[in-house]
């Protein structure tokens, strides 16, 4: 059996820097790798999840030039969990402008979960900027998603934890807990925003992955972490990520023609294996790999074999 591939070796940026995007925010990046090697981007999940320094280990330093960033309102961009002019399209419009800033005429663009969407959006927008697409745990964020995930769906699988979910919400109010969440998450009471982020924010933190995983549980229970996760995420998802229904798999059609990866573990909770299998039917030069034994997490050793052997082709 061939061993799986693994994260390369942990890197530092050759540099970093904040891009003031208007409407008040600046948005972190940094750039690791091998300055005018191939240009890539990773966009992170979420959305209001932040990059970390492990996300710099998915590409062969050697061959890319890659340019990570925390998106509007997480990590180190600021302000701190911001929900003004923060919707998907300012993301997309963040991203030409780091294009820009890189000095890329194409970069491969990659990204997972959210990112996932997020590449898609940028990419429909922008194909002619796009040489490769890289997705894993595909979101399509289509209301449906959002239901299995944050209603009724997923919670069948995991009943102990969406005890704990829904928890800070009172009984007469779970008939929608986006709406319920969205009242407390934006509301003036510091504590009961405190306490419904951490809950919203442990509920994924515990359910990405095929078996618990401490590190992941811990990372979302953090406080600074878990507001603008659940903050950011609730305001996306309220909205429909500002998203015409169905309107990354309408739009397809753009990516025609356009290498692309698709990884999607077969026991993902959160996000569904038939959208991905429903991108590929859409975007057939697309190669998809369903992985077996693997949850959503790109850290799933299946999941991050393959991720590696595409970042690897596309060098």
């Amino acid at each position: 059996m061939t061993e799986l591939r693994t994260l390369y070796p942990p890197i530092e940026p050759y540099e970093t820097g904040m891009l003031d995007v208007g409407d008040g925010h600046s948005i972190y990046y940094e750039r690791v790798g091998t300055r005018g090697a191939k240009p890539a981007v990773f966009l992170h999940g979420g959305p209001g999840g932040g990059i970390s320094a492990d996300h710099r280990r998915l590409f062969d330093p050697a061959r890319y030039d890659l340019l990570l960033f925390d998106q509007r309102g997480c990590g180190r961009s600021t302000p701190h969990a911001e929900l003004e002019a923060n919707t998907t399209w300012h993301l997309v419009a963040d991203i030409e402008r780091l294009r820009v800033l890189a000095g890329a005429e194409r970069w491969l663009v990659f990204g997972g979960s959210w990112g996932s969407t997020l590449a898609l959006a940028y990419a429909e927008k922008f194909p002619e900027r796009v040489s490769e697409l890289i997705l894993r745990g595909i979101f399509m964020a289509t209301p449906d998603e959002a239901r299995w995930y944050y209603q009724r769906g997923a919670s069948q699988m995991f009943p102990d934890k969406w005890e704990r979910f829904l928890a800070p919400i009172p009984e007469a109010e779970r008939g929608d807990l986006i709406a319920a969440y969205n009242r407390r998450l934006t509301g003036d009471d510091v504590q009961a925003q405190l306490e419904a982020a951490k809950a919203w924010s442990l509920w994924e933190g515990e359910t990405i992955t095929l078996l618990p995983s401490a590190d992941l549980s811990s990372a979302h229970a953090d406080d600074h972490f878990a507001i603008a996760f659940a903050r950011i995420e609730n305001h996306y998802f309220s909205h429909d990520c500002w998203l015409e229904p169905q309107q990354l798999l309408r739009d397809a059609g753009r990516l025609h023609g356009m290498k692309g990866v698709i990884v999607h573990g077969r026991y993902d909770m959160p996000c569904p294996a038939r959208y991905a299998w429903d991108l590929h039917k859409a975007w057939p030069d697309a190669e998809l790999h369903l992985i077996e034994g693997a949850g959503h997490a790109y850290t799933e050793p299946g999941i991050l074999d393959q991720l590696i052997k595409a970042t690897d082709r596309f060098a």
